[in-house]
């Protein structure tokens, strides 16, 4: 059995190919990130014909998802993960100092070692919706900049109306992105129905439904809502030094900062109407935890029970989350 890492970034990728024969010799070559680096990816790799190959990287940003696409159709078993695990498994092992960077061999290891669950590529629909949102985010922060731009005092006539120009056409792209939206999830049965699901859970609306459909693999690709939160980077994070806790316990942040946006204001509506997330949010306050740590807590918790419903293809029900 043959494990490849690879480190991707924009313009390259690195790899790694370790057996279970010899961990310790890696054979190990670069890439570029491009149709070219991908043939000759697979050429390289053809020369083990008759192995068995285990490929994996980290999500980060877009970079990896053409190249894990690549390589499931091309027949090769591919885990995408959450860049700190490689990070805490090289950390816990002794295979690196903190100061040093993951590399194509320490994700070889951790491969090898941990046999992550393999990477379902989305739907051709789902990718779809997910250049959607992003395209409708990025409008939306174009538009925020320039009611900033405009509110910030601006005494010519000229620039007044330049911007109120601009705030008008962004605000008629916005109205037709989120149409096209809603057209798009309402003509795939696939899309409407998780939904449905998702905007039966308190706090979650059609929009934040669309990101999160859009921003979060599919179910199947994750064993449990912990790994769902660490996707996300809303997994708690304390400081400690020796056996005690110092400081105050943060989010990880190592995750989508996308899905972290999109669930920050459902989950603050969550704590007035959905009993779960407010129970949480309530006990929390009580127990001397900040108004933020909270929220972050009752963010996590909407995204459990997201991740609940579109998994048992079940409406929100708080008695049968409430025992999940």
């Amino acid at each position: 059995m043959f494990y490849l890492g690879i480190d991707i970034s924009k313009d390259k990728f690195d790899v790694a190919l370790i057996s279970d024969e010899e961990p310790e010799s890696p054979k190990k070559k670069v890439f570029s990130n491009d149709k070219d680096g991908l043939a000759k990816l697979l050429t390289w790799l053809s020369r083990r014909a008759d192995a068995e190959i285990h490929a994996c990287m980290e999500a980060t940003g877009t970079y990896y998802e053409e190249l894990a696409a690549f390589l499931v159709q091309s027949g090769f078993g591919t885990s995408v993960v959450n860049p700190s695990y490689p990070s805490n498994f090289a950390k816990s092992s002794a295979l690196r100092n903190k100061t040093d960077s993951v590399d194509a061999g320490v994700i070889a290891d951790y491969c090898r070692a941990k046999r992550p669950r393999f990477w379902t590529p989305p739907s051709p629909e789902a990718k779809e919706l997910k250049e959607l949102v992003r395209r409708l985010s990025v409008l939306e922060q174009s538009k925020m900049e320039e009611e900033n731009r405009l509110s910030s005092g601006v005494s010519s006539k000229a620039v007044t109306k330049s911007l109120n120009g601009s705030i008008r056409f962004i605000s008629k792209q916005i109205e037709e992105l989120e149409q096209l939206i809603k057209d798009h999830v309402e003509s795939h049965p696939g899309l409407k129905e998780q939904r449905d699901l998702l905007i039966s859970i308190p706090g979650i609306g059609e929009k934040t439904a669309a990101i999160i459909l859009g921003e979060l693999p599919s179910a199947e690709n994750f064993e449990n809502a912990k790994q769902v939160s660490a996707y996300a980077g809303l997994s708690p994070r304390e400081h400690r030094s020796g056996s005690s806790v110092r400081g105050k316990t943060r989010l990880c942040k190592m995750g989508s900062s996308r899905l972290r946006r999109a669930l920050y204001f459902p989950a603050i509506t969550a704590t007035r109407y959905n009993p779960l997330v407010k129970d949480l949010y309530q006990r929390l306050r009580k127990a001397g935890k900040t108004k933020m740590c909270a929220i972050g807590a009752a963010m996590r918790k909407l995204l459990h029970i997201a991740f609940g419903v579109l998994r048992t293809r079940e409406p929100f029900n708080p008695l049968a989350e409430s025992r999940a």
